[in-house]
């Protein structure tokens, strides 16, 4: 199963630009006229946007609140600390800037833990220790179906880290190197690529090895995804940072931000509507200031649900 019909969220308390991370996200940005309280109260209100057309269309949306203490600033893009896996296991992954560190939150896995079987947790944070971090699915895009994991290498994802995941889960690794117009590693994997279940948005023009870009080209056409390239351009604007879900009535959902959807054009648009209904997002400041759009604001929820108890 590629998509899940349920999700978490953490509703971002004290969001701001992040000093600790903005020398390997080039994304990041600042928005000229905003104090603090003004950055967050609109943090809170594409928050709490993105929550409720979710749940209009039907997908179960946990929201969880950040934490004044410690300061967190990116704590609103969850996905990169946990993934969240069909046969109860959690993975928790170790991550580059030291301020992210503390969104690796004990108490959610508790909250979760009494919904869902959770039956292990790896915890991998101690590679911190040595330097080498993989950044959840921030660094890996999974494609569940043929047990393929794509990722592009960076200072936040580690290849032997990366390898060592997909054994552990059982997955075949494929990695390559992503560059920007600036030949700038792109920081995370999920902002050039999205993997559906029969379909690949993907920045072709990024790999600049022939032979890694004809290797991701030969996985994802073998396995009978549709490809749809987008530009550099096109993922400076979050054009790759996209995610599948499933709603409660079996539809399928592609949820991006409205700047990644106004910079598609309309035959990517068009192509993409065939596999899922479109969901674009305004989050403006999120996105700016934070370096990250959607995707990363969703961290996906496979785990077996509790067997109800029986009368």
């Amino acid at each position: 199963m590629q998509s899940t019909h349920t999700v978490f969220l953490v509703r971002p308390t004290r969001f701001t630009f992040n000093t600790e991370t903005a020398h390997s996200n080039h994304f990041q940005g600042f928005i000229a006229g905003l104090d603090d309280g003004a950055i967050q109260a609109r943090a809170f209100a594409e928050f709490d946007g993105v929550v409720a057309r979710l749940r209009e269309r039907g997908v179960q949306v946990l929201v969880f609140e950040d934490t004044p203490e410690p300061h967190t600033p990116d704590a609103v893009f969850p996905n990169n600390w946990g993934t969240f896996h069909p046969d109860g296991r959690v993975l928790l992954y170790p991550m580059c800037a030291p301020n992210r560190r503390a969104e690796r939150r004990p108490d959610i896995l508790a909250q979760l833990g009494r919904q869902f079987r959770i039956r292990e947790v790896v915890d991998l944070s101690a590679h911190e220790q040595e330097e080498r971090f993989l950044e959840g699915t921030g660094s890996i895009i999974f494609d569940h179906v043929h047990r393929i994991a794509y990722a592009g290498l960076s200072a936040r994802t580690d290849k032997a880290l990366f390898e060592a995941v997909c054994a552990r889960l059982g997955y075949q690794p494929v990695s390559f190197h992503a560059l920007d117009e600036l030949e700038q590693e792109i920081y995370h994997t999920n902002v050039m690529m999205c993997v559906g279940a029969e379909f690949a948005v993907v920045c072709l023009e990024s790999i600049r090895d022939e032979a890694e870009r004809a290797a991701v080209v030969a996985s994802l056409t073998s396995t009978g995804h549709e490809l749809i390239a987008i530009s550099l351009e096109q993922v400076r604007r979050f054009a790759g940072n996209m995610l599948t879900l499933r709603t409660a009535f079996g539809t399928g959902l592609l949820v991006m931000s409205q700047r990644a959807y106004d910079a598609l054009t309309p035959v990517q648009r068009h192509r993409l509507s065939h596999y899922a209904e479109l969901l674009p997002m305004s989050i403006p400041t999120i996105e700016t200031i934070g370096g990250g759009s959607a995707r990363c604001m969703l961290a996906e929820v496979f785990l077996p649900r509790h067997e109800p108890a029986e009368a």
